[in-house]
């Protein structure tokens, strides 16, 4: 489903952000990405949902080759991912509703499934009751539980979770995890992004081992092992 052929990724001055990384990630795998802050994660994020281009290698996505992709087919290709950010990224002045039902506006989708979807998918990450609330009137874990409702919300093929529990405390960072694997249970493809060693050895799913923009590992069911 997703394969990275020799990608290089250089920042300004020349500094390497990915060097020469390779791997493929095969339908339906729940995939840990680890590394110390600037191992290259957040960079393969920016990658995957196409928001940076590499300097060399090539990128795939199912029938998509990414790094050809031209501004006018970004839209269509998005649709087959959702993400889930650190820090949110909810509308603060739309409630819950509306700001997973504007995931399906963007995607041009009728009223009629907006109105029967939304109140499915927000009734799975447990937030039904909450759906009139604005961002404000959230406890952290539940604004991050919109936002896994929200990249949820088009029946994506892949999830992409870019450090969804760093802002969060223990309770709620299992609620999440527990959250993520159901998703994965259910069919969706999940690229986790974590520098939580509890989190991954706990999974026990594949590892890929990013330093200095390198992948140093890649084993399934593997652990958070930096030297």
């Amino acid at each position: 489903m997703i394969t990275f052929q020799n990608v290089t990724k250089l920042y300004n001055h020349g500094m390497t952000a990915l060097d020469k990384v390779s791997f493929k990630i095969q339908p339906g795998e729940f995939v840990s990405l680890v590394g110390r802050s600037g191992a290259g994660k957040s960079t393969v994020v920016k990658m995957l949902i196409a928001e940076e281009k590499p300097d060399k290698g090539q990128i795939f996505f199912g029938a998509y080759e990414v790094t050809k992709l031209k501004p006018s087919e970004l839209p269509e290709f998005r649709r087959h991912i959702g993400v889930i950010f650190q820090d949110f990224r909810l509308l603060l002045k739309k409630t819950v509703f509306e700001n997973v039902a504007f995931a399906l506006e963007v995607a041009g989708r009728p009223q009629k499934e907006i109105i029967e979807f939304v109140p499915q998918v927000l009734d799975m990450v447990g937030l039904k009751d909450k759906m009139n609330n604005f961002p404000a009137e959230l406890s952290g874990g539940e604004k991050q539980r919109v936002a896994i409702a929200r990249a949820m919300v088009n029946r994506p093929d892949v999830i992409i979770a870019d450090e969804p529990t760093g802002n969060l405390d223990p309770f709620n960072t299992w609620e999440v995890i527990k959250l993520l694997t159901k998703i994965n249970e259910l069919g969706s493809t999940v690229v986790l992004a974590t520098h939580s060693k509890e989190i991954v050895n706990t999974l026990g799913q594949r590892v890929i081992t990013l330093e200095n923009g390198q992948v140093i590992k890649d084993e399934a069911n593997g652990r958070f092992i930096i030297g």
